[in-house]
């Protein structure tokens, strides 16, 4: 018979709402915590932004979205439909990559047609997770719902799916302390008005940067992109007329120069960092046997069980560069079948081994320990062996030929390949 537990899930976004409908399918009883007044998580558009625009001021209020106003998904719908739960096209103008606002729409839908709103403690932050004492395989989970009061719950495991976009890596910058101008984290931008006129640089060449490099360039007198490469030429974006590529950034002055790489220099008005996140788990206690370093959370048994508190303990999110969506069901149904004893996991041992290889591997490969939850190139792989687990066939053939066909556009940056896609060649 399958054992049925009590489950805290930390976070009402994608992520948390698959698992808690997975883990109610298998019987579990199910609590989800979410700090804001609604479900979507990221997804969730938030035009107020952070009093500090760096992110940096650990006193400020955080704002959990880093949502900008004209976010298009820079996946098709059909990479982010759930196995038995497509995103459909309901008003039949085949837009493949939806706003911001769609996405929602469908994520409320699919929490109201599963039962899961009813499950969500909305206002409820929770402040602390630790372990009971004397009493190691059950948590205690901490939330308040305002300035002056919290509450404490027993459980018997949590599934942390709190996200990773919130909290701003920075980039650093030889002489940015004397730099007179201007800067933010794209944390804090959500739409391009604030930047008529001037002259910005935008720093990294991801999917956020090349979007808001080009929702800038409507308004700004100049936007130039600093790209990762050591070696890019300075160039025209895109065709646009006031849109340039350059290589990185060498070093700023405090005469408000930006020099890059590649030897070209701009007198900038304002610096845009696009320059990814860091995991954060301000409430999780586990005497140091979970921490992040250098943004790799460990260790982590496939990117979800640290051995030591497995079960009990899990992750739904952590890994990224992949099909996020049909990944997140897919660690969600592992976990929910591993609480319910219906799939067993290896010796704490086995896994800390599993563990030691994987960033064995990655150091061999010379992978940055920053990266060390970035899926790609394997990323179909480690889905197929999610599947494998709970018995699911591995990524179906169109689905694998529509990401792969697609990925070759973002890698090279090329910034409208969402209005170009053509899809009639591919299974819908």
């Amino acid at each position: 018979m399958a054992e049925s537990r009590k489950v805290a899930v930390i976070g009402a976004g994608v992520a948390g709402l698959v698992t808690a409908r997975e883990l109610q399918r298998s019987g579990h009883k199910v609590t989800v915590f979410e700090k804001s007044a609604q479900l979507g998580g990221t997804w969730a558009y938030n035009p107020k932004t952070e009093t500090d625009p760096l992110g940096l001021d650990p006193n400020r209020e955080i704002i959990h979205s880093s949502l900008y106003k004209s976010l298009r998904t820079n996946l098709p719908r059909q990479l982010m439909s759930f196995n038995d739960y497509p995103f459909n096209d309901e008003n039949g103008k085949l837009i493949h990559f939806p706003g911001h606002e769609e996405v929602l729409k469908f994520l409320t839908e699919f929490a109201k047609d599963f039962g899961i709103t009813e499950l969500i403690r909305f206002n409820a932050e929770v402040v602390r997770v630790r372990r009971v004492e004397y009493e190691e395989d059950r948590w205690v989970v901490e939330w308040k719902s305002d300035e002056l009061s919290s509450e404490e719950e027993v459980f018997d495991s949590v599934v942390i799916c709190n996200g990773h976009y919130t909290i701003p890596k920075v980039a650093n910058i030889p002489g940015i302390n004397n730099w007179p101008g201007k800067q933010m984290h794209s944390h804090n931008y959500r739409v391009p008005g604030p930047f008529k006129d001037q002259i910005v640089v935008v720093i990294g060449d991801g999917p956020s940067g090349l979007d808001i490099s080009r929702d800038i360039a409507t308004v700004a007198k100049q936007v130039h992109l600093s790209t990762r490469s050591s070696d890019t030429e300075v160039s025209k974006l895109d065709n646009s007329a006031n849109l340039w590529k350059h290589s990185k950034i060498d070093h700023v002055n405090e005469s408000g120069e930006v020099i890059f790489l590649d030897g070209s220099s701009v007198h900038a008005d304002i610096i845009l960092h696009c320059t990814g996140y860091k995991y954060d788990f301000p409430f999780l206690e586990t005497n140091g046997i979970v921490c992040v370093d250098d943004n790799r959370v460990g260790p982590l048994y496939k990117h979800v069980f640290p051995p030591k508190l497995s079960p009990c303990l899990s992750f739904v999110g952590i890994p990224y560069q992949t099909i996020i969506f049909l990944m997140f069901e897919l660690q969600a149904k592992w976990i929910a079948q591993v609480l319910s004893g219906k799939v067993l996991l290896p010796s704490e041992e086995e896994m800390l081994t599993d563990v030691e290889d994987h960033n064995m591997h990655l150091e061999v490969a010379g992978i940055p320990k920053h990266h060390t939850h970035r899926l790609h190139p394997r990323e179909i792989e480690y889905m197929d062996w999610l599947a494998a687990q709970v018995g699911m066939p591995p990524v179906g053939a169109s689905l694998k030929e529509m990401y792969w066909s697609l990925y070759k556009f973002i890698e090279v940056g090329f910034i409208g390949y969402r209005d170009l896609w053509d899809f009639e060649n591919l299974s819908q």
